[in-house]
Parts: C-alpha cells; sequence; structure tokens
C-alpha cells in the first residue's frame, strides 16, 4: 500500500522548495504569519495573495535601490536638509529645492555647481544625484581627475571604448571638482570625449570653482577645445552660483 505523501507538512515543504526556487524571499518569510492574520480577519483569497505579492514588490524595490547607490559610488550619503542654507553668501535657494523635481533628467539636461571651495557645491549635487537614485535613476560618482586617470590607463592598455562606456551609460554623471587639478593634453581629450558623448543622451551634474572664461586653464589653454566643451555642456544646462567664505573656515570665523 502507498505512503499518502500529500500532508500538511509536505505540502508545506513543497510550498517552501518552490519558492525559494522562485526566488520569492518575502513570500517565503511571510506567507505563515499573513496566514494567521487572514483567518483571523476572514481575508478573501485573493486579499492574502495580493499582500503577499505586495511585499515582495517592496522588497524588490528596495533592493534596487539599494544596488543603485551602491553602484553609484558615492563617497558620503548627502540629503537637502542637512545643507546649511544660512553660509553661503549667495545662493538661490528656489533654484536648487526646484532641481529636486528631477525635471532636467527627461531633457537630458546637465546641472553645474559653481563657487570657491567649500561651499557646498559636492554636498548639493551629492544629495541631488542620490535624490535621482531613490527616484529610480542610474547614477556614477566620479572627480574629474578619476575619470582622466582611469580612462588613461584604459586608453594605454587598449581598453578605452569598454572603460568609457561605464561614463555613458548612467542616467547622472556626477562630475566632480572639475578645475581643482590639471590635466594634461591628453586627459582634457578624454574629459571632452565623456562631455560630447553624453551630449543631450545623459545629464551631467558637474561642480567646478572656475568660472567658465576661466576653463581654458582647465583645457591646457586650448580656446578651441573648451569652446566646444562648454558649447555641449551649456547648451541645455542650468548653472548654480554659490558665494561666499569656505564653510570650513566657520569656526574660526565665528571665533
Amino acid at each position: 500500500m502507498t505512503a499518502n505523501n500529500k500532508t500538511p507538512a509536505n505540502d508545506e515543504n513543497r510550498l517552501r522548495r518552490h519558492l525559494q526556487d522562485l526566488k520569492l524571499p518575502s513570500f517565503l518569510e511571510q506567507y505563515n504569519p499573513a496566514a494567521e492574520q487572514a483567518a483571523k480577519e476572514n481575508w478573501t483569497y485573493p486579499h492574502y495573495l495580493s499582500d503577499l505579492a505586495h511585499a515582495e514588490v517592496n522588497l524588490r524595490h528596495d533592493r534596487l535601490i539599494a544596488r543603485r547607490i551602491a553602484m553609484a559610488r558615492f563617497p558620503v550619503k548627502k540629503s537637502l536638509d542637512g545643507f546649511d542654507w544660512n553660509w553661503p553668501k549667495k545662493i538661490n535657494r528656489a533654484q536648487v529645492q526646484d532641481l529636486f523635481r528631477l525635471a532636467f533628467l527627461e531633457n537630458k539636461a546637465n546641472i553645474i555647481f559653481l563657487g570657491g571651495v567649500g561651499l557646498g557645491k559636492t554636498h548639493l549635487s551629492t544629495a541631488l544625484a542620490y535624490h535621482a537614485c531613490l527616484k529610480g535613476h542610474s547614477v556614477l560618482f566620479s572627480s574629474a581627475i578619476d575619470i582622466v586617470n582611469t580612462l588613461c590607463a584604459a586608453q594605454n592598455a587598449g581598453r578605452l571604448k569598454f572603460d568609457m562606456k561605464k561614463y555613458l551609460k548612467p542616467d547622472v554623471l556626477l562630475i566632480d571638482e572639475l578645475g581643482y587639478l590639471p590635466v594634461d593634453r591628453k586627459g582634457a581629450d578624454l574629459l571632452f570625449q565623456v562631455i560630447s558623448k553624453r551630449y543631450e543622451r545623459g545629464s551631467i551634474i558637474l561642480t567646478t570653482n572656475k568660472q567658465f572664461k576661466k576653463w581654458p586653464e582647465i583645457f591646457c589653454n586650448d580656446a578651441t577645445l573648451t569652446s566646444a566643451v562648454l558649447d555641449r555642456l551649456l547648451h541645455h544646462a542650468e548653472t548654480v552660483l554659490i558665494e561666499g567664505p569656505s564653510y570650513r573656515m566657520k569656526d574660526k570665523v565665528e571665533e
């Protein structure tokens, strides 16, 4: 006589195996507690399944956001709430807050934070890019000099095309500290390639301490190359001007 395998324990073991195979961890964790709640509150079968599916969707969404944030390579996480609006002598707060609607991403437009050192350019740009991550956009953070060094090494190794893709693929490329360190002619050409290839294809958020008229200093005093960079970068762009003393000198100023 054949043993009957359709016992509650066997049914549950089979269910757990199927949920593991289907990679439904939230469903696996919640189906028993949800079943107890469903029994107490007289849920319908669709209500029970909908509740489990909703929890699974939320878990996957949270994991996707966490992966985007990890891939963005933010050195630190920043928020708009953490910015000290009272320190810069000049900043258009309404302009900055409006950027967080992310309308510029729809138009593949660029945002440039321009100002002296220690005024929160990196804070605001990182907060804006982090907000874009939370809203489902892919982001990559990199300093300008890191882009140059990475692509110079890639060019020397014969893999420029492959490594260039990581700067072209994200919805948002955050280029930090353009102009802080000098670059040679090769580096200037590679930065131009990144900016040119992203033109009207993906947004750039950029921080710089140099006024646009001084940008030839960044690009080896090549007026033609500088003009080409600015033409592509500023065609669809919004510039946030920040003025004042460095925030890092705040304690000394207050003494």
